[in-house]
């Protein structure tokens, strides 16, 4: 593996502001969320305006994305997340959630997620997943991926292309009148075959006028995940694989999740809809 030095926090820049005139979620300004206790199954409505959230969260993941090279600082791929989110009328979600200062989650090497974009410059050899959500219309659409930053070794370079295609199998697996545990059974068993972990304490999950709706996605084999999937379901699957163990460290910050042996992880995620026949992904650019 990589060579590289571990992470430390940067320096975080000023709130970017988002014009008054595109609406937030209810959750902004507060220290959490109202509990969502609507349906898991949505209106027709509702997944059409699911579409346009997940199709702005993914161009603006993909323009962020663009950027990823030596030199360039976490910041400012959020800088272009949020003002590609916002000149096209979408609130950047994770702003304010909770208390999170940015508009996208940066997570590096060790990262496991929700690490905080600051000053810190990518190298040579980093890979680095982006996070981007986005509140339009009254819904939120969720997707990240990971990206290769110059020149990565070939351990590295594997992890974040069978984290991909982890993804994409679990996909497949979506059926109507199957349990969701059936979703982390086919990542588990993917992942197993290269030897690597499977993060337990951080899932997919329900999606939908609320960010997080309380349906638990996991990417490991739950028994407890006996949920019966049923079309017009809205969730997230979001593996994130290590090239060692699954157990993890949180920086003083609350927020940044890094491999407890400090080993590199990868993750991928979209907003699906279940369908009669299977899923269709809401998170394409």
């Amino acid at each position: 593996m990589s060579g590289q030095s571990l992470l430390v926090p940067g320096e975080l820049s000023p709130a970017r502001s988002v014009p008054g005139n595109i609406r937030r979620p209810e959750y902004v300004g507060r220290p959490a969320p109202t509990p969502y206790t609507g349906p898991e199954v949505q209106s027709a409505a509702t997944i059409e305006a699911m579409r346009i959230a997940g199709r702005i969260a993914a161009q603006a993941m993909e323009e962020a994305a663009k950027l990823i090279a030596p030199g360039v600082t976490t910041d400012e791929l959020d800088r272009v997340a949020h003002e590609y989110m916002c000149d096209h009328g979408a609130y950047p979600s994770t702003l304010g959630y909770r208390g999170f200062p940015k508009s996208l989650c940066s997570s590096v090497n060790e990262v496991i997620c929700h690490g905080i974009p600051d000053s810190t410059v990518l190298r040579d050899g980093d890979i680095v997943n982006l996070d981007v959500t986005a509140f339009i219309g009254g819904v939120h659409g969720d997707n990240n991926a990971t990206y290769l930053c110059g020149d990565v070794d070939e351990e590295s370079r594997l992890l974040v292309e069978r984290t991909r295609e982890a993804l994409n199998r679990a996909i497949k697996a979506v059926k109507p009148g199957r349990q969701i545990n059936v979703i982390g059974r086919v990542i588990e068993s993917y992942a197993k075959r290269f030897g690597y972990g499977v993060v337990r304490d951080f899932t997919g999950h329900g999606i939908n006028t609320s960010f997080h709706s309380g349906l638990i996605i996991p990417h490991y084999d739950s028994p407890h995940a006996t949920t019966v999937i049923e079309p017009g379901m809205t969730f997230t699957i979001e593996p994130m694989l290590t090239l060692g163990t699954h157990e993890y460290d949180m920086w003083a910050d609350g927020w940044t999740v890094v491999t407890k042996d400090r080993k590199r992880t990868a993750q991928f995620e979209h907003t699906l809809v279940v369908t009669d026949t299977g899923a269709e992904i809401l998170t394409l650019p």
